[in-house]
């Protein structure tokens, strides 16, 4: 893995701090920053193998801190099951398409993510239509993670529309993003794309996720949330469009 190459020491610890700290201010983006922001200087698998460690550690803190895991599990596990088996399903896309080209897809899920974020109206979904939708959302979630290493989409717009509370909320994420995690680490696994001494490297990027998030959990108290969402989506959706454009240059 030629991540220290790609990346001295200093740019790889300021990346996980801003993404840590993008998660401590929102419950969200450590994955999608960390993926955006690696993802120009290497390629898209080897990024996605590197923030398996941190990932885990943070969304497995956002979910311990929740306050209803087991009504949680029980209400979206087919959404669960159907991220676990898109991600195994199309991981293999993320490693072993050209670099170029997995970075082109990763763009399109950054800029489809801001975009809706930015533009579509709040969607609500019925109780009863979750039977039908959990799993849908949960495949298609499973397929762009596999693909891109991303775990936002559709799985965030649809959590954010079963009106749960915000606390509730955290912690659903929190859930979906542990399980995208694992799927992606067993699916890059199968396909040798993530290796135990791969692991080591991954796990140094803890100790500046972990001061991030504490530092945006300070910081949720000083910034405007709606100002900061607002430009932390615009960031996404350039970071994303310089992703796409890259194959056409």
């Amino acid at each position: 893995m030629d991540t220290a190459i790609a990346f001295p020491l200093a740019a790889l610890i300021g990346i996980f701090l801003l993404a840590g700290a993008v998660k401590g201010l929102t419950g969200m983006g450590l994955p999608t920053i960390a993926m955006g922001l690696l993802g120009l200087g290497m390629p898209p698998a080897a990024a996605a193998a590197m923030l398996v460690v941190p990932s885990m550690v943070t969304n497995v803190w956002q979910l311990a801190a929740g306050p209803d895991l087991r009504g949680l599990v029980r209400r979206l596990w087919p959404m669960l099951l159907g991220i676990v088996v898109g991600t195994i399903a199309g991981a293999g896309a993320l490693a072993t398409t050209d670099p170029s080209w997995s970075g082109c897809a990763l763009g399109l899920a950054l800029i489809a993510y801001a975009g809706h974020a930015l533009l579509a109206p709040p969607l609500t979904v019925p109780a009863r239509h979750e039977r039908w939708w959990s799993p849908t959302v949960g495949v298609a979630t499973g397929a762009v993670t596999g693909a891109t290493g991303v775990f936002v989409i559709p799985a965030v717009p649809y959590l954010q529309a079963l009106g749960l509370q915000r606390d509730t909320l955290v912690q659903a994420l929190g859930l979906s993003f542990t399980v995208s995690t694992l799927a992606l680490a067993i699916g890059l696994g199968a396909h040798g794309a993530f290796r135990f001494e791969q692991a080591g490297l991954s796990a140094l990027a803890v100790a500046p996720a972990l001061a991030g998030m504490w530092l945006g959990g300070r910081l949720r108290q000083r910034i405007p949330p709606a100002r900061f969402r607002v430009w932390f989506l615009v960031c996404l959706l350039l970071l994303g469009l310089e992703l796409a454009s890259r194959p056409w240059r």
